[in-house]
């Protein structure tokens, strides 16, 4: 019986063999019928993986290339948030680099209205194919950042294609607080943190960072004949434009440098009290406040001379500080 039952399906194996041998040769496509769609989902599927892996590598370089502290600063950043870091500091960076890399304030209007559709397009589910607006999209969609924070940002940029002085300190603190403590805040998102305190560290830390920027990048601006530095405090010192478009180190000059760096200070003071009643989730959001710290030391080692040539040098020991005070879990 064993040998029939064995003989049998011998029988059938081989009836089934020729079949589709003979299928193979009449119809040589019928088991092919799917082959293309397979094919062409697997191209879509490695095309679309190549396409990401290519958006996040632009904004990975761009932010190394133009903002190294806030690059070193999101690998540092727990890896649910880190590529949406980079993404967000991409398109800060973007923004950031249309007053100088355009002659006309037109085209940079254009381009500010670019982005603000771009980030409309974003929340209706559908970016615009560019890099950055593609990572930006995909940030949204993981940590439900808030629209409006930037909106804000590229309005307050929109605004300093004016190009001009702030007329006082408090402008200064304005500009600093709708760009940097925004980003502040999407970096918070990004880190699932919601809390009130967190929100108000941010913002002068915001601030804080929006100064030292100003004041870093006077050397820079002044080789341009351009005076961003806020006209009140100028004026006190009777410090003119001219005293920094050729690069004086007066004493008047540093009187001015002492005074916006010392607000600078007092907003790292009032950020820090805050750390008691902040979640320690949020401190990696907050690590810039290293290389703040850190310009603010160095310009008070040579005596507020904003010229000084160890300033336009970076401080190799940055990543070193920011990796322990990662550690630490403070800012």
């Amino acid at each position: 019986m064993a040998s029939g039952i064995s003989a049998k399906h011998g029988l059938l194996t081989t009836k089934y063999s020729v079949f589709n041998s003979l299928q193979r040769k009449i119809l040589p496509h019928a088991i092919c019928i799917q082959r293309p769609t397979e094919v062409k989902c697997l191209r879509a599927s490695t095309n679309s993986t190549i396409e990401s892996q290519h958006n996040e590598k632009y904004c990975i370089d761009i932010v190394r290339s133009r903002d190294y502290d806030g690059f070193v600063s999101s690998l540092l950043l727990p890896e649910d948030a880190r590529r949406s870091s980079l993404a967000l500091r991409a398109f800060n960076v973007e923004l950031a680099q249309v007053k100088d890399s355009v002659s006309q304030k037109t085209i940079g209007l254009m381009r500010m209205q670019f982005w603000k559709t771009t980030v409309e397009e974003i929340y209706r589910d559908d970016p615009p194919v560019q890099p950055v607006s593609a990572e930006l999209w995909r940030a949204v969609k993981k940590h439900y950042l808030t629209k409006r924070w930037m909106l804000r940002i590229i309005s307050e940029r929109e605004k300093d294609m004016e190009d001009r002085a702030y007329r006082n300190l408090q402008e200064l603190e304005a500009y600093s607080d709708n760009t940097q403590s925004s980003l502040l805040y999407l970096l918070l998102e990004s880190l699932g943190v919601k809390d009130v305190h967190a929100d108000h560290a941010a913002s002068h830390i915001g601030k804080a960072q929006g100064i030292v920027m100003c004041l870093r990048a006077t050397p820079y601006n002044s080789s341009r004949r351009k005076v961003y530095l806020p006209m009140d405090i100028c004026m006190l010192h009777r410090a003119s434009q001219e005293d920094f478009i050729r690069g004086s180190r007066e004493q008047n000059v540093r009187d001015v440098v002492y005074d916006i760096a010392s607000q600078a200070h007092v907003h790292l003071k009032h950020a820090r009290s805050f750390s008691k009643n902040i979640p320690a989730s949020a401190f990696p959001a907050f690590l810039q406040t290293v290389v703040l710290e850190d310009y603010l030391q160095r310009v008070q080692r040579v005596d507020f001379d904003v010229f000084h040539p160890s300033l336009q040098k970076r401080n190799p020991l940055i990543p070193i500080q920011l990796y322990i005070r990662s550690w630490k879990k403070t800012y």
